[in-house]
């Protein structure tokens, strides 16, 4: 299990984004070097996790919990079959490209190892939005991508420090509980009468994902 390429995005102007100002940071490119993650503090900031990132969508992207993205290389190999072009690393907007490590099938609170000294939590799956499907230029891109079900995963930040492209991963922690990434997506997408289960993953389940359960729970018993 390593990080093949750590991708960082600057804000361009795109004409798909629901942003005012049309920028957007998801178009990422693999870094030269090591690269700084750290705690970005509360949503609403505009701070990334990682050092030279751009967030521009405030209001959905960036904060303690979701301080880095990453992706599996190995479902981005499997999109390049289904799409039939080739997807270079950074393309899906993940700041992390991993190899050997199921992602969408990480459990909520799992922490990763990644180098000598940072350490990652995993706490949510990344929700495709239509910036992101004018980015990949597919019809039906986020009901694709939906349907797939592999999302990969947004982790906050354990212990901050450098990181670099080959350095291994390792799990550290592996909770109890059986809520992985890819029911918490399937639950909070295409099948919500399984957002209950997601408060199995206890402590571990971050506020907004307890929000939404918690509304959907009022509405089921109204």
């Amino acid at each position: 299990m390593k990080v093949l390429s750590i991708n960082l995005g600057s804000a361009s102007a795109v004409t798909y984004t629901s942003q005012r100002d049309g920028l957007t940071g998801i178009d990422k490119r693999p870094a030269d070097g090591p690269v700084r993650i750290s705690a970005p503090g509360p949503k609403g900031t505009g701070a990334s996790g990682l050092t030279g990132d751009a967030i521009c969508e405030l209001r959905h992207h960036g904060g303690d919990d979701q301080a880095v993205y990453a992706f599996a290389r190995e479902d981005l190999d499997e999109w390049e079959r289904e799409l039939g072009r080739p997807l270079r690393n950074g393309v899906f907007g993940e700041n992390l490209t991993v190899s050997g490590l199921d992602v969408s099938g990480a459990r909520v609170g799992e922490q990763w190892r990644v180098g000598p000294d940072v350490v990652l939590q995993v706490t949510s799956p990344r929700i495709p939005c239509n910036t992101f499907q004018g980015h990949m230029g597919e019809p039906q891109w986020v009901k694709r991508f939906t349907a797939k079900g592999a999302p990969g995963a947004y982790l906050r930040v354990v212990a901050p420090g450098e990181i670099r492209a080959g350095d291994a991963v390792e799990i550290v922690r592996r909770p109890d509980h059986e809520v992985t990434i890819a029911l918490c997506f399937r639950a909070m997408t295409l099948e919500r009468a399984l957002l209950p289960r997601l408060l199995e993953a206890g402590e571990d389940l971050p506020e907004e994902e307890r929000a939404v359960v918690r509304k959907y729970s009022a509405r089921q018993s109204s």
